[in-house]
């Protein structure tokens, strides 16, 4: 398909440089095949059912952004993926400085780069004991806020408890997995009492996520590649849940590309654990999920072909071009939606 097919205009001042607070304050979207209502995330409630399952990424955000030199050379790097202990896929600006072999020091911490890629890309292995790596990027590291934010404001304290879920358990992710983001305490116990079950899955997000999409035409795209596990626990939870009658509700893109990833054809959930580059634009067939809980994302982006997978291209043109009428708050610390599946029709 036509990348063109999933533009739109956004005005700059619809980009959300704070969440809301309380974070289940932040308004959501109900985006039905036939109709759009107004709630907030403290009214989720009302839209699931005894038995339904909410599945939740658990991975955890760490420091990735690192700033440093490279002999007398200003260097950054964003961390994009985890290969071991010490060692990991990462994006550097300027590329042309981190060349292969060369050593980077960010204040104290020191790298050296093994392997050159395009676009940026560059394998690099960290010179420090591996039960240190996650001391080291704590004390090294700044929140990989995504660019449309840290272009706009300072990264700060506030960003390393906003940009983390309350659910946060395992280190690995460069990216939050935003749509989580909305959850407080509060609104996890209301859900329990009403009989609304929760599960976990892991997908570390890779900064991928935030990369342009650079062909014409959605079949050309190549996605960065990202670690994921699906426990043999949460496989039966949710195919017991499917037994009897529930539905599955992905929080988030992150949390549905795992799911669709490890489900058979047939919507059984199996367990899981490796790389995922899943892929979900229009044609695509849902054997996973019944609903999804997504922030409005960026034109032209991969979230937004994935969206309009799940609803329908003309739904979701609709449902956005309301969102920015209504003011709502774009991107990672913006506003929620909660997209129901499109009628199965020939829409695209």
């Amino acid at each position: 398909m036509d990348i063109a097919l999933f533009d739109f205009d956004l005005p700059n001042d619809r980009i959300a440089l704070r969440p809301a607070v309380p974070r289940d304050s932040a308004r959501m979207m109900i985006v039905k095949p036939s109709s759009i209502d107004h709630k907030t995330v403290q009214c989720l409630g009302e839209y699931l059912h005894d038995g339904d399952v909410l599945v939740f990424n658990d991975t955890r955000v760490i420091p990735g952004r690192l700033f440093g030199h490279r002999g007398e050379a200003k260097m950054e790097i964003t961390l994009h993926k985890r290969l071991d202990e010490t060692t990991w896929n990462v994006f550097a600006k300027p590329a042309k400085k981190a060349r292969l072999d060369d050593l980077l020091n960010f204040s104290g911490l020191q790298a050296k780069v093994i392997a050159v890629g395009d676009a940026g890309e560059r394998t690099i292995k960290f010179h420090v004991a591996a039960d240190e790596m996650t001391n080291a990027l704590e004390a090294h590291g700044v929140m990989p806020l995504p660019p449309y934010i840290a272009a706009q404001r300072d990264i700060d304290e506030q960003d390393k408890s906003d940009y983390q879920t309350v659910y946060a358990e395992k280190d690995g992710a460069v990216a939050a997995p935003t749509a989580g983001l909305h959850f407080t305490p509060d609104l996890l116990d209301s859900l329990k009492r009403k009989g609304v079950q929760t599960a976990a899955v892991t997908l570390h997000v890779g900064a991928g996520t935030f990369l342009p999409v650079k062909v014409d035409n959605t079949e050309d795209h190549k996605m960065h590649s990202e670690w994921g596990e699906i426990s043999t626990e949460t496989a039966e939870l949710l195919n017991s849940a499917r037994q009897k009658g529930g539905r599955i509700i992905a929080v988030g893109t992150t949390s549905l590309r795992i799911l669709e990833s490890a489900t058979l054809d047939d919507g059984t959930a199996m367990p899981f654990s490796g790389d995922t580059d899943i892929f979900i634009s229009p044609g695509y067939r849902f054997k996973a999920v019944d609903l999804l809980m997504t922030n409005f994302h960026l034109p032209k982006s991969t979230l937004f072909m994935l969206v309009s997978a799940f609803s329908g291209l003309d739904t979701m043109h609709t449902a956005y071009k309301t969102a920015i009428s209504e003011n709502y708050r774009f991107y990672s610390y913006g506003d929620s939606s909660l997209l129901f599946p499109k009628e199965q029709t020939n829409e695209t």
